[in-house]
């Protein structure tokens, strides 16, 4: 009886450092892990971009795709595109095959939604030209992917795997001088994809404003 009594009490406290473990789990990895994962298949989905025409995400496959969640009007994206930062990796990868989708996921009504027209003529004041720009004002996609801010980077590979999910880089401020001395995720995880490199980081912590979702 009394073994009976000192197993069950060793039970209970396995049990409770368990909880207190599991409560203890950083709360963006639990965000993580409810949403994409790395190194499974990218959700698919479909949206118009400026001209009212679909694009499925799936029919780039055989193609490194770089989703972008963007929202001109955030000063994380200001920072990022007003340095030319954001432009030279759009420019310099798309030269190499890769797939460019910038995403618009606010709602109507709240900063970083525009008019198709609107955002024609916002990416061609930053001399911006990703292969499309998609719409999703009512936040399908974004919720989809679990896209917390602008900007937010993922990357999938030729066989439709998502192998990166996160921030463009390591230095979560607003300031352009430190685009030099940050690390681009972006470019360096499709670098070493592309040179059929292993991929040191695969998730990080995304930094900018926060999505603005519809209610």
């Amino acid at each position: 009886m009394k073994r009976t009594l000192t197993m069950t009490v060793i039970a209970l406290l396995i049990a409770a450092a368990a909880a207190t473990a599991a409560g203890r789990r950083a709360p963006e990895a639990e965000e993580i892990q409810q949403g994409p994962q790395v190194n499974a298949p990218a959700p698919d989905f479909t949206l118009p971009n400026l001209d009212g025409e679909e694009v499925t995400l799936s029919d780039y496959k055989g193609s490194y795709v770089v989703l972008e969640w963007i929202n001109y009007d955030c000063p994380f994206v200001v920072k990022h595109y007003a340095s030319g930062n954001m432009q030279s990796l759009q420019d310099a990868y798309m030269a190499k095959g890769v797939v460019w989708l910038g995403i618009g996921s606010s709602a109507p009504g709240t900063q970083g939604h525009f008019s198709p027209g609107e955002w024609e003529e916002l990416s061609s004041e930053r001399n911006s030209s990703p292969t499309h720009i998609l719409l999703d004002p009512e936040g399908t996609v974004g919720r989809l992917y679990r896209a917390r801010t602008t900007p937010e980077m993922f990357i999938i590979n030729p066989e439709g795997i998502l192998i990166y999910m996160g921030a463009i880089d390591d230095t979560p401020s607003r300031d352009p001088e430190d685009i030099a001395t940050s690390v681009n995720y972006v470019r360096k995880t499709l670098d070493a994809a592309m040179a059929g490199m292993p991929l040191e980081v695969q998730v990080t912590r995304p930094y900018g404003c926060s999505v603005k979702y519809a209610d």
